[in-house]
């Protein structure tokens, strides 16, 4: 049982980065040949629920 639960965790933590990095560079290959289009936003808007993108934080010393 514990053998299982690490197993899907482990294809978890790999599958799902890869297939927003997949889906994210899909959708910058399909703006950039035929502009912004709703497959294309849809992808990254999927994209960024996978695996949001985060901001740089800001060093306040």
């Amino acid at each position: 049982m514990m053998r299982k639960r690490i197993g899907q965790y482990a294809v978890m933590a790999v599958a799902v980065p890869l297939a927003a990095a997949g889906a994210r560079r899909l959708s910058h290959t399909l703006e950039a040949r035929r502009g912004p289009t709703g497959v294309s936003r849809l992808l990254t808007r999927g994209a960024d629920m996978l695996r949001p993108q985060r901001a740089r934080r800001r060093r306040f010393w």
